[in-house]
């Protein structure tokens, strides 16, 4: 009897493989359809009935260490040994995942899924065939011969026949080191997910009596710390730049693998009997257990709108249920019930998310909720009257909880009040009992508690959103930091990259745009500044001043082209190129609890002003702009213009070498404005660079040697305030020749500001 399976598997692999050869190498057209579509759907079909047709096929019965003892005076049928045991025990455990790995290869093509079946599937399935006389002693009740002793060899040789079609087809394609590091972690996690719940006890024992994993024991924490929290950023950390194809093989193969071995523990060979019709009610009608069939059908066959049921319904209820698990309280840590609970339930709370997190699924939104809202009342309705027909039957079930006082108990006597509020049917003699007001504010409790979870996974998910833009931009840092690296050979990074080129702004090719926008807020400008001018920068509103000044400064990125200051790129020498700047915004923002001077001590702290520098430039100009008297006050009690003061002040406490300010003027009186004048002419006498925009032409007139204007995001023309005096205009004359007809914007939009990108008109409202 034992030499039938192999004769089995050698004929079927020989017909199998033969058919294999024949279409690679004699009608390679066909081979699509023959080999990688009828093959692997024969393969499935054989894997379906094998699993539901047999008991137990998938249990692995008799798997603890001690079960070394098996004798042939406790199982006389088997004539084993505890090798024979380990062997077949095993072999069924990897052999799931060989026969997974080989039915999903035709849909997935990602290098890695090549591997997994030439270096994992291949080997397993191998040894499998090697194996099949311990693998059938190991399926319970198999001591006659039966028809599986016909169908697991040729579902072996069928796989098998498929591995040598992919070794084929894949041959040329070769592995790199970082590829086996890959391939190893792949096949571990795959194997994790076929695990059945017998497994741990296998390896360690069901545990001591007082390793109880209930009642938030240490026990209990470790599963929640492992299932809850560890495995789930784990798995989302190492696929989150994955391509898309490997994200969905991989919650795919885990949905699976976990949905084979839940339902292994259930009996199928009586469904279908007419006269067995109760045993119906062992099927997996919990809400949980539902949750381990839809979401491998939510994934295959892309069932988006089942998909947010589990999402927004099951996924609170797994968490709920490993917080407070309704199996006995006697069960210790690796007992396969235990196991098999948490397995189940980690699936449930896990697998949406990731699907969510990953991209697979859509982030959902108010309709998602609706319709799984549908959902959940219908099946809401299907156990509301399953529960007291199947109790009815003396098979008492309490689907959802919604049949007992599992849940009242926590609430108090108040609700064990409620439940017991009842209402019973008699229909021809069976009387089925309800509990009419508990149940209807359980279902309404539900699903206010499952919209209240939609804001939770938005938290998370905009946790999530700004940890990968952080990542993004500090992998961008470091990018830069090595291409700087390279660009100075072997200077230190403290140097300007252009070289010692002195006091200078410089701008080349400077681009920016906005968000997802398909026009440039500035386009292709080119600018030089340098030291001892005094530079005017106009424009209408929404010209793209602004964006220029406050890409200069580093509040806003750079889309390209280059900004130096003093010879320090901007982009990748930003800290060094702010060193040399000092900035006026035009709405300041002041730390309205602090006093005007420590305010300035504090700016001056940011740039390492020594205390003798700080000393003297404080009481130079706290007596130019008369602040003697409100200093020491609070901020918040300041006027408008004593603020913009502060803010002018905390520009130069530094002394930068570039001191750039964006509509300085505004809410100032004239006695200020007059000393902002003479500062920033002071400035450029030193050999500085002042740059400011304004929309007082008069003052730019009198007060700049060079000007540009800007309109639509371009730079139109840079003049000497000289050279416009000489073509017989005055600056408000040229300014307006140049501008022309501001309402003509062929960015068809206003773009500046970092709006969100929207089709609409240009306005003159704030740049």
């Amino acid at each position: 009897m034992k030499i039938l399976p192999y004769i089995v598997f050698v004929t079927a692999f020989l017909f199998f493989g033969g058919i294999v050869l024949f279409f690679n190498f004699n009608a390679p057209k066909a081979k699509h359809v023959v080999v990688e579509r009828i093959f692997p759907f024969s393969l499935i079909a054989i894997f379906v009935v094998q699993f539901v047709g047999y008991k137990d096929i998938q249990s692995m019965s008799g798997l603890y260490p001690y079960l070394a003892s098996f004798s042939k005076d406790l199982v006389p049928f088997l004539h084993t040994t505890q090798f024979t045991i380990i062997v077949g025990t095993l072999m069924q455990w990897f052999m799931m995942t060989a026969l997974l790995l080989v039915m999903m290869r035709p849909w997935f093509h990602f290098k890695t899924m090549k591997w997994l079946v030439k270096c994992i599937a291949t080997p397993i399935l191998v040894l499998s065939a090697i194996s099949i006389v311990p693998m059938l002693l190991m399926m319970e009740g198999y001591v006659a011969p039966s028809i599986l002793y016909f169908t697991l060899p040729v579902e072996i040789a069928l796989a098998l026949s498929l591995c040598v079609h992919y070794w084929i087809k894949d041959y040329k394609i070769r592995i790199s080191k970082h590829s086996y590091l890959e391939v190893a972690l792949y096949a571990t996690l795959l194997n994790f997910a076929t695990m059945t719940s017998n497994i741990p006890a296998f390896f360690l024992g069901i545990g001591y009596v007082n390793h109880n994993v209930i009642d938030l024991s240490i026990y209990h924490r470790w599963y929640i710390y492992i299932l809850l929290i560890f495995i789930p950023f784990a798995l989302y950390f190492g696929l989150r730049k994955a391509h898309k194809d490997k994200i969905v093989f991989t919650l795919t193969f885990i949905s699976l693998g976990t949905m084979l071995v839940f339902l292994a523990h259930y009996r199928y060979d009586t469904l279908f009997n007419p006269d067995t019709f109760i045993s119906w009610w062992n099927l997996p009608w919990h809400l949980c257990n539902m949750a381990m069939i839809i979401i491998p059908l939510c994934l295959i066959f892309k069932l988006k709108k089942l998909f947010y049921f589990t999402y927004f319904i099951n996924v609170f209820g797994a968490v709920m249920a490993m917080m407070m698990p309704n199996y006995s309280d006697t069960l210790t840590i690796w007992n396969p019930e235990v196991v098999n609970f948490w397995i189940n339930h980690s699936i449930v709370y896990m697998l949406p998310i990731l699907c969510v997190a990953l991209q697979v699924f859509d982030r959902p939104k108010m309709k998602q909720y609706f319709y799984s809202s549908i959902w959940f009342a219908g099946y809401y309705l299907i156990i509301l009257i399953l529960n007291p027909v199947f109790t009815a039957f003396n098979h008492p079930t309490d689907y959802l909880f919604i049949n007992s006082m599992f849940i009242t108990d926590k609430l108090g006597s108040w609700a064990n009040n409620v439940f017991k509020i009842n209402f019973i049917i008699n229909i021809k003699g069976v009387a089925l009992e309800f509990h009419p007001i508990y149940q209807a504010v359980y279902f309404v409790m539900y699903l206010l508690i499952g919209f209240g979870v939609w804001f939770i996974y938005q938290l998370g998910f905009d946790i999530a959103d700004r940890h990968y833009a952080l990542h993004l931009k500090l992998k961008g840092i470091r990018i830069d930091r090595l291409a700087l690296k390279s660009v100075l050979n072997g200077r230190s990074i403290s140097e300007p990259m252009e070289g010692n080129v002195g006091v200078k702004l410089e701008l080349v090719n400077f681009s920016k745009k906005y968000g997802l926008n398909k026009y440039y807020a500035v386009e292709d400008a080119n600018l030089e500044v340098h030291g001892g001018e005094v530079f005017g920068f106009l424009g209408p509103n929404g010209a793209g001043k602004s964006t220029i000044i406050k890409s200069i400064v580093g509040i806003q990125p750079i889309t390209s082209g280059d900004i130096y200051v003093c010879g320090y790129n901007v982009k990748s020498q930003p800290v060094y190129a702010k060193s040399q700047i000092g900035f006026v915004p035009d709405h300041y923002a002041l730390y309205e609890k602090l006093t005007g001077r420590e305010y300035l001590n504090y700016i001056a702290d940011i740039y390492e002003v020594s205390k003798e520098d700080r000393d003297y430039r404080l009481l130079k100009y706290i007596r130019l702009f008369e602040l003697e008297d409100s200093i020491d006050n609070k901020i918040k009690t300041y006027s408008h213009g004593m603020k913009q003061k502060v803010t002018i002040i905390s520009a130069l406490i530094h002394n930068p070498k570039v001191w750039i300010l964006d509509e300085p003027l505004t809410g100032l009186d004239p006695t200020s404005i007059f000393q902002v004048k003479e500062c920033m002419k002071r400035h450029a006498e030193r050999g500085n660079i002042v740059f400011f925009s304004s929309h007082l032409i008069d003052i730019v007139e009198k007060l700049c040697d060079r000007i540009a204007i800007i309109k639509h995001g371009k730079i139109q023309c840079i003049k000497t305030v000289e050279e416009i005096e000489k073509s017989g205009k005055t600056l408000e004359q040229f300014y307006l020749d140049i501008i022309g007809d501001n309402e003509n914007d062929p960015r068809g939009k206003n773009v500046t500001k970092g709006r969100k990108a929207k089709k609409v008109k240009t306005t003159k409202k704030g740049e």
